[in-house]
């Protein structure tokens, strides 16, 4: 578990090598409770593979990193307690009933029948689900089971929560109200760790950092960033990283 004054997410020279490839090349960064930190890159830049180290799920094959306090290669199943996980895919199902999905991973949580009882009232009420709670969650519209997959995610209230390009193929006014969704946990306190290729996803981030071919080249604030790169937006930026790095290939 971490102090409020330590880093939730700490990693140094964190590698991923699989035989003669290496998909994460020596990353090191921090992230602070309670920030929106972006992890930004094309696809295969080793975003994922980054991701599934900190989740406890792959095994770094050098350096170091740390999950709320945790070790990820000595600890990977405390890291998993600490933590919450959504992918683009949802995760939920789709045979079960909205209740029923949170009294689901309530129970796999470890929570309580009371604590799941209450937090499911919380969560129906909060995303204005009342009077679907008994549908099947594979008969919602896509939005509705996107913002459900990230409650369920965040159900038992984890120090982080890592999100795997989320926001993938639905429409930029429903990636919009998501967001508003991770702004209210950032300000509960939990930690935000998102994967996505939407540039533009970058401006709703604390700070962002931009991998390219397994490897960080920025990290800083959008507004930073834009600035270093004297860009008009985060697509600039990431475009300007590209080409530098076909240049010197």
């Amino acid at each position: 578990m971490t102090t409020d004054s330590e880093p939730v997410i700490y990693t140094e020279g964190l590698t991923k090598r699989f035989g003669a490839f290496t998909a994460v090349r020596g990353i090191s960064f921090a992230v602070e409770r309670g920030e929106i930190f972006g992890f930004l890159g094309a696809n295969g830049a080793g975003k994922t593979t980054a991701m599934r180290m900190l989740c406890g799920l792959s095994r770094p094959t050098a350096g170091i990193a740390r999950v709320a306090g945790y070790d990820v290669a000595r600890q990977p199943e405390q890291v998993k307690r600490c933590i919450g996980y959504m992918s683009q895919r949802f995760s939920l199902y789709g045979d079960l009933t909205v209740r029923e999905n949170l009294k689901l991973y309530g129970g796999i949580y470890g929570m309580s029948r009371t604590h799941i009882r209450q937090k499911t009232a919380h969560v129906l009420q909060e995303l204005r689900l009342d009077h679907e709670a008994d549908k099947l969650v594979g008969d919602l519209p896509l939005g509705w089971k996107q913002k459900l997959a990230f409650s369920v995610a965040i159900f038992h209230e984890p120090q982080v929560v890592f999100l795997d390009e989320p926001t993938g193929g639905v429409d930029p006014l429903t990636r919009r109200r998501f967001w508003e969704l991770i702004y209210g946990a950032a300000e509960r306190g939990i930690t935000v760790f998102v994967t996505t290729h939407y540039m533009d996803e970058a401006e709703y981030c604390d700070r962002v950092s931009i991998m390219v071919d397994g490897e960080i080249r920025a990290l800083d604030t959008p507004r930073r960033l834009r600035q270093q790169f004297d860009a008009a937006g985060m697509d600039e930026v990431f475009r300007k990283l590209v080409r530098v790095r076909q240049a010197g290939a």
